[in-house]
């Protein structure tokens, strides 16, 4: 007993600094296990949520491109046809063709006077024709993907949120039946109200731009499109910056006075249907800078490839040689309906649709981020 206090007393201080290193080192070897572990913890945390992330993106993509095949195969077509047969109704030029043929064959059947003022009328009806087929085949198609990428996004996000999965379209139920079909249907609004005053509009332009060119007139391919694109402009430089917009989708002035409140406050009042938000969205996104620079550089696109059009490059003398306005009016005749034609036939459809600033908009819409 007495070696062992003598021996403590001895090396007592080593003893008490051995026993506080390895305490140390072991409280140490603790604290490092323990943040190991957090760490390791963190990056398979990290590791779930960038894989669950990339999962998203790619539902959300595929998403995306089936919202996008919807629109080509079951809404576009549908408003398309029933458009294209309105204006053939509303511009039919052949009363008048028919007239200045029975005319050539009876010679005396019309004076001078009355056949100068059938071609002038020819010449508005045929270039009225020509430019409303222009802004509504571009208008209507990329009215259509902003109603679909609208609601697409919607059905998304309300289904991933309720179902923890994403679901297609079709397959999703968690807006109101009644309101998407109502929304969609919504398309034909042009067709059916928003038609006439387009065409009024629209002759006017033209009527403007038209009335100091004369039948005899020299037209290539330069002067045709300069021509279609000071109607475009006459046309859009008259009245309020987007009265169009009231030509394409409902006038409700309970929608105005909703639209700052859905726009600030995620919570909607109790009377707002899904219906009236879904419009107030469109009506904001068709108003909008950047919905009108698409339209912009999609309508320059539409009318180059309308002047390339190979019906005036063939046949009896070419665009590109030039010809007499005369000659040019029966093949602005032809060309009127291919502008309308069905989606999958309608190579200007196809050409709105490769437009890299159009496929970028729709991109960013529907991920609900700002285009500007």
């Amino acid at each position: 007993m007495l070696y062992l206090r003598d021996l403590w007393r001895r090396h007592r201080r080593k003893v008490l600094v051995t026993a506080g290193v390895l305490g140390s080192g072991y409280f140490l070897y603790k604290l490092y296990d323990a943040h190991k572990c957090r760490l390791t913890d963190l990056e398979r945390q990290l590791a779930r949520k960038q894989e669950n992330d990339e999962f998203i993106k790619a539902r959300m993509q595929v998403h995306f491109e089936n919202i996008q095949r919807i629109a080509d195969t079951t809404t576009l077509p549908h408003a398309m046809h029933y458009l294209s047969c309105r204006i053939a109704e509303d511009l039919d030029l052949s009363h008048l063709t028919e007239r200045l043929m029975k005319a050539k064959g009876q010679p005396n059947s019309l004076s001078s006077s009355d056949k100068l003022k059938l071609w002038d009328r020819l010449k508005i009806l045929s270039f009225t024709r020509m430019v409303v087929s222009i802004w509504a085949v571009t208008i209507l198609s990329l009215y259509i993907r902003v109603q679909v990428n609208i609601l697409g996004r919607h059905l998304y996000i309300d289904t991933a949120r309720g179902l923890g999965s994403s679901h297609l379209l079709e397959d999703a139920d968690l807006i109101d039946r009644n309101d998407q079909q109502k929304f969609l249907a919504s398309t034909d609004f042009l067709a059916n109200y928003g038609l006439p005053k387009l065409i009024s509009s629209m002759q006017t332009a033209v009527t403007e731009v038209l009335n100091t060119k004369q039948l005899r007139d020299f037209f290539n391919t330069a002067i045709l499109h300069q021509t279609i694109m000071q109607i475009l402009d006459m046309f859009l430089s008259k009245g309020s910056p987007h009265q169009w917009v009231d030509w394409m989708m409902p006038e409700d002035p309970k929608l105005y006075k909703l639209a700052p409140t859905l726009s600030s406050d995620k919570t909607n009042p109790p009377d707002v249907t899904q219906f009236d938000q879904l419009m107030v969205e469109t009506r904001e996104v068709l108003s909008s800078a950047e919905f009108g620079s698409v339209v912009e550089i999609s309508l320059k696109a539409v009318v180059k490839a309308v002047v390339e059009e190979k019906g005036f490059q063939s046949g009896g003398g070419s665009l590109t040689s030039g010809m007499p306005l005369a000659r040019l009016l029966p093949r602005i005749a032809q060309i009127c309906p291919s502008l309308v034609e069905e989606p999958s036939k309608n190579h200007f459809i196809q050409i709105i649709q490769s437009v890299p600033e159009v496929g970028l908009f729709f991109t960013l819409l529907y991920a609900n981020i700002s285009t500007s």
